[in-house]
């Protein structure tokens, strides 16, 4: 690689980043402005906004609702994704890949259309909107990440470990716990934070099947109705924190597994 191309490719690079974290360091800053108004210049900052938030029943009673229904779907996609992988994985069938299609397809349809779609069904299944309509959209469409990342996982298992387990007199369901299970638990935990975030911050299905309880994107979004201050910058700073806090600590933790 020349010189040239160095450069070039190291302010692409930084460009990126900034792209990325300006917008992000903006809206941190000015969660700490002392004025109901963004913008420019700042002349001082206080943490009342932040302060106000963390007292607020709305906002904690919001960001409850939300990690409730991103626990729950994460507990389904998990259990039905996982099932599934293991299903399709090292196996040939006739259908295996129209499940695997059909399995896949929720993650490949735009947030608008897959929302409008889970209320016409909901409708149409007599499902109150609410919180199992919302658990039940987000854990459809968070199977296919989980199918995924298991899948991955599984192929690189050896077979000869279950073929080992078998001729030792293990039936399926004993060489699974023993030696599939434990082999996956790194790429379930990966799955599970993954789904737990997405789910957390998914505000087109939480909005179109939510009932009168919003979920803090919801609630943030409303908000907005009424100008942006520095307490939306506020909310959407703790929320930023919470899921870095928990992204970095799911990295090290999968990573940490992966060596045992």
């Amino acid at each position: 690689m020349t010189r040239h191309n160095r450069i070039l490719l190291s302010c692409v690079y930084w460009a990126f980043v900034a792209y990325v974290f300006v917008p992000l360091i903006l809206m941190v800053l000015m969660g700490f402005k002392d004025s109901k108004f963004i913008g420019f210049p700042i002349r001082s900052y206080t943490t009342d906004w932040y302060t106000g938030v963390l007292q607020d029943t709305e906002t904690l009673t919001a960001f409850g609702y939300s990690v409730a229904i991103a626990v729950l779907s994460t507990v389904i996609s998990v259990l039905v994704g996982t099932w599934i992988a293991v299903l399709l994985e090292g196996r040939k069938f006739w259908g295996r890949a129209v499940i695997l299609g059909m399995t896949i397809l929720p993650a490949l349809i735009p947030g608008i259309i897959s929302a409008i779609a889970f209320r016409i069904y909901a409708r149409l299944l007599g499902i109150e909107t609410g919180m199992g309509a919302i658990v039940w959209s987000h854990a459809v469409h968070n199977v296919p990440f989980v199918v995924l990342v298991v899948m991955a996982r599984l192929s690189t298992l050896p077979k000869s470990q279950i073929e080992a387990a078998r001729d030792l007199g293990a039936d399926p369901l004993i060489a699974f716990l023993r030696i599939t299970f434990p082999y996956l638990v790194p790429a379930i935990m990966g799955a599970s934070i993954f789904c737990l975030l997405l789910s957390f911050d998914d505000f087109v299905r939480s909005f179109f099947l939510g009932g009168y309880e919003p979920t803090l994107p919801v609630l943030i979004f409303a908000k907005l109705k009424s100008g942006m201050s520095p307490e939306i910058n506020a909310i959407a700073t703790v929320a930023l924190v919470l899921t870095a806090v928990i992204g970095v600590w799911a990295e090290r933790f999968t990573r940490r597994m992966n060596k045992d």
